[in-house]
């Protein structure tokens, strides 16, 4: 279902079925009319941000889990990048007392409205006014988030305990066979019990694929916002290299599709027989 007002879709109910809640805020490929006339570099080259039909995989391995997919690009404003992560090299709303050790991802041009990409340079033609910014965190950022945390908590009431799965895809990292293929990130162990972290460990273990914990991606702004694991809310990230689903061009569903979705599908249902186990069986509602 799409919420009138949201720009993003929920699949699936928002009293969850499962304790497991899955998250892909990077796959939107919705270009605002606003971005395409503000912008000084061709659309196409936006591309790069994107998990690219991420959401496609996570809607293929999906059984019962309430699934959130955000629409806009991320381009337009990142989620996973916290409200106050304003760039004051293009945000004139930007306050550098809120951040006065800016992040590494923020530094390079990566903060909450990306400024700049390596292949193209800069990807605004001006600056951005506070209230523009403002308007995309109003209208974009904050009711996703909103959603996200009445999801985990609703979960959490009635299963006892909430795992949040926050899905991303991200570009080879080496040869084939050698580097990781799929990375895990828990905030180094602050995020998800580690007994969730073994299970997911031991799915991409028996798969043969090539998997790491926390390097390169360890999580950010969702997994810092959102887990409490000693309340009982998890949340892990997963990274799928773009190799193992998509085409050779890196544009479309490949042949590896299925096989990358059934994987995700073996994690999701791990995830969600741990979160259960040694639980007392939830009542019929």
């Amino acid at each position: 279902m799409t919420g009138p007002a949201h720009s993003f879709d929920v699949h699936g109910a928002m009293l969850p079925d499962s304790p497991v809640v899955l998250s892909v805020p990077h796959a939107g490929r919705d270009y605002p009319s606003a971005l395409l006339a503000a912008i000084r570099v061709p659309v196409e080259a936006l591309r790069i941000l994107e998990d690219r039909h991420v959401d496609q995989l996570a809607l293929a391995a999906r059984g019962s889990e309430t699934l959130l997919v955000q629409r806009p690009a991320r381009a337009w404003i990142d989620l996973n990048r916290a409200e106050h992560e304003r760039d004051p090299k293009l945000d004139d709303g930007a306050d550098p007392t809120r951040s006065p050790a800016m992040s590494a991802k923020l530094r390079s041009g990566l903060g909450l409205v990306p400024r700049r990409i390596a292949a193209a340079g800069d990807i605004w033609a001006k600056r951005l006014s506070g209230d523009a910014v403002n308007a995309r965190i109003m209208a974009d950022h904050r009711p996703y988030h909103m959603a996200l945390a009445t999801l985990l908590a609703a979960a959490r009431a009635r299963f006892g305990v909430a795992v949040l799965l926050d899905i991303h895809s991200m570009p080879p990292l080496g040869a084939p066979g050698e580097a990781a293929q799929i990375v895990l990130g828990d905030r180094f162990g602050k995020s998800a019990a580690s007994r969730f972290i073994a299970r997911l460990e031991g799915e991409a273990e028996a798969t043969g694929i090539p998997h790491a914990l926390n390097t390169p991606y360890a999580g950010g702004h969702i997994l810092d916002r959102h887990a409490r694991p000693h309340s009982g809310i998890h949340a892990i990230q997963i990274e799928f290299d773009r190799t193992l689903y998509l085409d050779a061009a890196h544009d479309a569903p490949g042949p590896g599709f299925a096989g990358a979705a059934a994987v995700l599908r073996r994690m999701i249902a791990a995830i969600g027989d741990e979160a259960l186990a040694g639980l007392p069986a939830i009542a019929a509602e």
